[in-house]
Formats: C-alpha cells, structure tokens, sequence
C-alpha cells in the first residue's frame, strides 16, 4: 500500500522572526539596565525593579513601533510595485507580454508552447499582474494585518523576555544574590528560546539553544560592561 507523500513546510518565519526580534531584546536590555544598577552605591532592589519595568514599558512600545513600520513600508511599496505593474498592462501591452515570456524561456519552454501559455496569463489582467508580481519582481502579497500582528508580537514578545531577568529582583532583596539569579534565568531563558526556535525551524533544537546562549550571552555581557562601565 503506497502511503501518501505529505510535505511539512513552515509558514510561520515572520511570525518567528517577530517573537525572536522582541524576546532577544527583551532578555538582554532589561538585564544589562538591572546589572548595571546593580553596581551603582544608591541601589536597592525596588530602584531596579521600577527602572526596569519603565524600560521594558519603553523598549516594548519602541520595538513594536518599529514592528509596525517595517511592515507597513513592506506594504506600501508591494502596492506601489503592483500599481505599476498595472499602469504597465495598460500603456505597454506587448512588453509586458514579452516579460511574461521570458520568465518560461527560462525554463526551457519553446516558442512553439509559450504562446498558448502566455496568451491565458494576459487574457485576465488581475491574474496578468498577479504573475508579474511573483515572477518577475519576486513579490508576495503581505498579510493585510501584518503591520498589527507584527507590532503586537515583537511588544508583548520583549515584555516576556524583559521580566524574565527583571523577575529575580522581585522576589530576591539582596542585590549581589538577585543578580545571581537573575543570569542564571536569563540563560536558562535563551537556551530554552533557541531549542524551541530550533525545533520550529528545523535546526537541531540543542544546537539552536546553544547558539541563542552564546549569542545573548555575549551581548548580555557587553551591555552590562557598558552598562557599569558607564555607572
């Protein structure tokens, strides 16, 4: 009996993309603002815990922002392209028609076979766009609520990384002990996102762990030398 051949593609990477985005950023800036306070004589651990929940207020608002606007401007120039695409239909029929052609030719169609081809591509000018889109310019319709979803991720995605170091000082009153702790779930944290990033994605799920500890790790380390470098 033959078993049927069923393919697994992954069509979540902007959405991975976000959450990897917001939750890197999440983990390592909080950290690196809590690490560096820590040092400084008028510490305690209520002035950390407020400073970096107003930061991840911030960074959240700031990164999904920008979220936002990355996506939008994708958007914007996919309709302008498209726009074109159709001006172009319209004003230069024939050299629209070759362009659609020259895409088969790429493959090895003949003349002979490209005409009926490209004859039923330009017959319906949505379905003539649509193509030229894809195959000639490489583009593909953004989701129309890409711009909020994005937004969304990346903001409550740094918020979760965020409190994951800033938790430690929560609950911990002894500044020396609660920075312990708080690079230990910090790294515990980015081991965890990298499995399940890596499992998602298809790369080995402990390599991917590894990958995100040594990568955060370093840049956790860098913005704390900064950090009391600076304080």
């Amino acid at each position: 009996m033959h078993n049927p051949h069923i393919e697994k593609h992954f069509e979540a990477s902007d959405t991975v993309r976000d959450v990897v985005i917001g939750m890197s950023d999440g983990l390592t800036v909080p950290f690196a603002l809590a690490a560096g306070l820590t040092g400084t004589a008028m510490a305690t651990s209520k002035l950390v815990v407020v400073a970096g929940l107003a930061e991840i207020a911030a960074g959240s608002i700031a990164m999904g922002l920008g979220g936002y606007l990355a996506a939008r401007t994708d958007r914007d120039h996919y309709e302008n392209e498209r726009l074109r695409e159709v001006r172009e239909t319209v004003e230069l029929p024939q050299k629209e028609r070759d362009e659609v052609a020259d895409v088969f030719r790429e493959y090895g169609m003949t003349e002979t076979d490209l005409k009926p081809v490209v004859d039923a591509i330009c017959s319906d000018q949505k379905r003539w766009v649509d193509f030229m889109m894809k195959f000639e310019l490489g583009f593909e319709e953004p989701d129309p609520l890409r711009a909020r979803n994005s937004a969304v991720t990346i903001a409550v995605s740094y918020i979760l990384g965020g409190m994951v170091p800033l938790s430690s000082y929560m609950f911990v009153d002894d500044l020396h002990q609660a920075l312990v702790a708080s690079v230990a779930v910090t790294l515990l944290a980015l081991f965890l996102f990298g499995y399940f990033k890596g499992r998602l994605t298809g790369i080995s799920p402990f390599r991917g762990g590894l990958q995100t500890v040594v990568i955060g790790g370093l840049a956790s380390a860098a913005a704390f030398g900064l950090a009391r470098w600076i304080s």
